[in-house]
């Protein structure tokens, strides 16, 4: 079995930053609570103190570290001895080439995955990697089904308007990872954004005959998956919805929108 080997059981070392630390410490706690300072000192002590009680206790701790890995290791070996030889040889095989930290924590934790069937000591997980599958959402029937919302961003505006949303989407319906882009557009692209009030992009839900929307698809799309997001994105929403891929091409005039809607 593949162990660590510990120092020897060593006494503490006093320096002079260890000293200049404890004496900030104290006098931080103090600081820190300025009604109670004098409560506080009442209950500190002097460095010195402090140093002596350090040396009585870092070996006792040191030993109780020891002690406790020891333990852990005579844990491991206990539960190494109940399987039989062919298992036993396997599980010893497996520690010595798996990646972990030679800590018995790691092997009692290796044992425990094997037992749950978490790990197969036929096909370890450092040798054979499992096959990712992505989540895939074939057939949706609502937008919000095959995509979910990753991010939201305030865009346009100005003094006079107040700021769009322009929606990010990722999903997988077939071909791969797709990500979205939704933003809000004026029918006419001569329009300034700096109109009256019922004619102006404010937001999501004022203005719906004024406006279309543009989403914009980021990744390897077919047509037909064009058409579905599209399909869908438009029985989510009342306004004109114009899908593209990103970069291609978009709509610009009311003519344009005539001609999808």
């Amino acid at each position: 079995m593949r162990f660590k080997r510990w120092p020897r059981v060593e006494g503490y070392t006093e320096t002079p930053r260890k000293r200049a630390a404890f004496v900030r410490s104290q006098r931080q706690k103090c600081e820190k609570l300025p009604l109670f300072a004098e409560l506080i000192r009442e209950t500190q002590y002097d460095v010195d103190t402090e140093m002596a009680r350090r040396h009585e206790s870092w070996p006792r701790a040191q030993q109780r570290r020891r002690d406790e890995r020891a333990a852990k290791w005579r844990e491991a070996r206990r539960r190494l001895w109940q399987h039989g030889d062919n298992m036993r040889r396997l599980l010893r095989d497996l520690w010595r080439e798996c990646p972990y930290p030679a800590d018995p924590v790691y092997l009692l934790d290796l044992f425990h995955q094997i037992d749950v069937g978490c790990i197969d000591p036929e096909r370890p997980p450092w040798r054979f990697h499992r096959a990712i599958t992505p989540r895939v959402t074939l057939n949706p029937s609502t937008f919000d089904e095959a995509f979910r919302q990753i991010g939201r961003a305030k865009v346009g505006g100005g003094p006079k308007t107040l700021p769009a949303d322009k929606f990010t989407f990722c999903g997988n319906i077939g071909s791969g990872l797709l990500f979205l882009t939704s933003q809000v557009r004026l029918v006419e692209p001569n329009e300034s954004f700096y109109t009256s009030s019922n004619h102006r992009l404010r937001d999501s839900h004022v203005g719906r005959s004024g406006h279309w929307v543009d989403i914009q698809v980021l990744g390897k799309a077919s047509d037909e998956e064009l058409a579905t997001i599209e399909r869908l994105a438009q029985m989510a929403d009342t306004r004109p919805v114009r899908v593209r891929l990103s970069g291609n091409w978009a709509c610009s005039s009311i003519d344009d929108i005539e001609r999808v809607a």
